[in-house]
């Protein structure tokens, strides 16, 4: 396990803080005359969801969580609960809970793979996070009509997606279309 000097504690790094895996969401190590360094760090439990600030002295040190990575394929949400399956093993089927999640709910496709962040060690392991690709591509379920001589004052209509999340599109889409969308953002991208 790498242990981190309290000035590589930085954005993006999953520590183990509390016996909890955390996801470092901002940090600023501060140098003042009277006092020695110090980094700011606001985390996020991986476990919890809960977010909070702590502060890293120059004698502190971190253990940098032991985080793996593997393919999971996404099979369906019913009632709040989201189901997953090994895509090798589609018996070995698992529930994550919505706050391992979090926002990549709106975007979680039936049958499509994703990668989870795996914590912990072989016995004991467990689901922690999930990421999606960076850009997916959905169909336009719903779309209002587009009215004639809308489109060159910019802005956008409001569609429904197949998996039911609302997003801003330009004008000129259509129910049926095939467009791709940024997960990260939520925002769409370009048309398919």
């Amino acid at each position: 396990m790498a242990m981190l000097e309290y000035s590589e504690i930085r954005t993006g790094k999953i520590i183990v803080y509390e016996d909890e895996p955390c996801v470092v969401l901002d940090n600023h190590v501060a140098r003042t005359q009277q006092r020695k360094p110090q980094n700011q760090v606001k985390l996020k439990s991986l476990l919890s969801g809960r977010t909070w600030n702590t502060v890293f002295h120059a004698s502190d040190k971190a253990d940098e969580a032991e985080v793996n990575k593997k393919e999971v394929k996404f099979l369906y949400a019913n009632k709040g609960e989201y189901w997953f399956a090994d895509p090798e093993n589609p018996k070995d089927r698992f529930q994550l809970d919505e706050k391992v999640l979090g926002d990549a709910v709106k975007f979680l496709k039936a049958n499509e793979n994703v990668s989870a962040l795996v914590w912990g060690e072989d016995d004991e392991e467990k689901i922690i996070s999930i990421k999606l690709p960076v850009k997916m591509e959905f169909t336009i379920k719903e779309a209002p009509p587009s009215i004639k001589g809308n489109t060159a004052n910019g802005g956008g209509k409001v569609v429904v997606l197949e998996n039911g999340v609302n997003i801003n599109v330009p004008f000129f889409l259509n129910a049926g279309d095939k467009i791709r969308i940024n997960t990260e953002t939520g925002e769409y991208v370009e048309r398919v």
